[in-house]
Formats: C-alpha cells, structure tokens, sequence
C-alpha cells in the first residue's frame, strides 16, 4: 500500500541521520549482547533497534505502522535503517516494547559521559549538582504495567540532570504508584548535591544522605518544627532573612534529624522559601541560585522531551 501524501512529513538526509547515530557506533562495541530468548534467531538487534528509534524520532513517525511503512518503500530506510531480512509489525513491536533495556541504560550511560566530557561546566565552583525529579507520564496501550489511579494509567520517571552540562545523568521507570524520594540515594553519587522540590523532604532521607557522604539541597515546607543549634548572620538588605544549622522535626512526632542541617529562608517577590543543606561551604545566596537552577529551561525541556522518549520506546 503506497504512503499517504502528506507534504508536512519530515524527510532526513543521510547526513543528518549519520551525524546523530556516529557517537554510538564506538559504544555499541561494548554494549552486552542481545540475546534470543528461545531458539528463534532475532529479527532485531540492538543495533537495529537504535537505528529504528533515532530514524523515528528524526522524521517524527506518527505511529509504528506509519515507520514499518516507510522501511519497505524508501530506498535510504530500506537499505540503512530496516533490518537485514526486514520485519513484520509482531515482531517490531515485540523488540522494542520488550527487549533492550539492559543494552538502553549502558548506551545512555556512555552517551551522556561523552557529552560531560565535551560541554562547559555552567556552575563552576559550586560543586557536581544533579537535579532530582519525578514525573508521571501517561502510559500508552502496549504497556501493561503502568498503574496509577483507576483507569488512569500512568508510569513515573525518576530523573537524574546534571545542572552542571545541563544533561540527563541517570533515569530510572516506575508505576504510577512508584514513591519518589527512594530514588533520590540511588540518582545521587558521594560528592555530589541533589537539588530537589519539597516533594523529596524527608529527614530520613537527610540523615542517610549525609551519613553516605552526598549533599542536597532541598525546599523545605514552611510549617516545618525546627531546633536552632547555631544561627549564621544575614544581610538586613538581601533576600535572604534566616540561616541557621537547626535539628528539623520534633522528638514528639518521631521525625527529627539526628544530624543537624542548614536551613536558608528567602523572600522573593513576597513569597517565602525554605531550603535545607548540608552545604557549609556555599553562600546562603549561592544556595538560592541552586534552589532556582531547579526551575531551568533545559530542565523543563528535557522533561517534555523525556515524555516523547518514553512513547518511542512503547
């Protein structure tokens, strides 16, 4: 059946194509095997794999029968993207839906380690920072997993972004239902500092934190019971109006810290923030540019564009 005239379809180059997937071919030597799962040859490697997935994302398919479409009748898709023997719809979706995840994480991995050691450092000084965050993401039909509410299917990424090269550093894919803040100790390494909204309060969590030797900087709600253990001066003229090293929580609700952290107000445009550290080493304003580097623009294109990359891979 010929292609639906539509005059709005992108059309790639082979250049454009070649320039996007020559990073990979140097990785894809020493990415673990992709292995049949009975006695059945594969259809498609993982090789094939990324090719599909960046030739979908380039021409911006509507739909898996719209690219499978487009494999068997141009001549560049045909001889470069689709795999050797071709491929039948079953099996396509079967190997992108199923298989390749192991494979996925190492070429992001690597990916995103060749384009650290190639960008500039935008906070230098102030240490490897690393944006934490949560999203929920509607789930399309061939995810079975998914769950959330009702009948609202949704699946929940965990993200890693590194502030400093303003890159995805780690990802990690949940339910709906998947609790954000276990996942700031695995997205985070020592030495590092998360970054994160009041969603990731926890004096658990702070505590492990330090006791791991990482660092974090996370808002905090305003209603929070605080011990002050030692107050710091501030500007009467800045933003900043309190900071101190406190104990947060209380004995009486179970919940208090057993390693103090410093907590830092601000008042910006009448609305007051609260943030806690363990960063000793920063400026209180220095900590706010940190606590606003959450709200950057490549952070929030990046999650758009994560939701497009879940629904390729589906």
């Amino acid at each position: 059946m010929p292609i639906s005239f539509c005059p709005d379809r992108k059309k790639i180059s082979t250049e454009s194509f070649h320039n996007f997937y020559r990073p990979i071919k140097t990785i894809l030597p020493k990415a673990p095997l992709l292995k049949s799962r009975g006695n059945r040859p594969l259809k498609m490697n993982f090789e094939d794999q990324l090719k599909n997935l960046i030739f979908f994302h380039l021409e911006e398919h509507v739909s898996a029968r719209h690219m499978l479409q487009v494999l068997e009748e141009y001549d560049f898709a045909r001889k470069n993207i689709a795999p050797k023997d071709g491929i039948k719809k079953s099996s396509f979706s079967e190997a992108i839906n199923e298989r390749g995840l192991k494979q996925m994480q190492f070429v992001f991995k690597k990916l995103a380690q060749q384009a650290s050691d190639l960008l500039p450092d935008r906070h230098a000084g102030l240490g490897e920072l690393v944006s934490i965050d949560g999203s929920l993401i509607n789930a399309v039909l061939s995810m079975d997993w998914p769950d959330y509410r009702g009948k609202s299917e949704k699946a929940r990424i965990h993200l890693g972004f590194n502030l400093n090269k303003a890159l995805p550093s780690k990802i990690f894919f949940t339910n709906g239902k998947g609790a954000e803040r276990p996942f700031a100790e695995k997205i985070i390494s020592s030495g590092q500092t998360g970054v994160a909204d009041r969603g990731y309060q926890k004096h658990s969590l702070f505590d492990s934190l330090q006791d791991e030797g990482k660092n974090f900087v996370i808002r905090t709600k305003s209603n929070t019971s605080k011990t002050m253990v030692q107050e710091y001066e501030v500007d009467s003229d800045g933003i900043v109006f309190y900071d101190a090293k406190v104990l947060l929580g209380s004995v009486q609700n179970n919940n208090q810290t057993q390693n103090p952290v410093r907590l830092v107000g601000y008042r910006v445009n009448k609305t007051d923030y609260w943030v806690a550290t363990n960063r000793e080493d920063l400026t209180a304003e220095q900590i706010n540019e940190l606590r606003a580097s959450c709200s950057s623009t490549d952070l929030e294109n990046f999650k758009e564009q994560k939701y497009n990359t879940l629904h390729a891979k589906t």
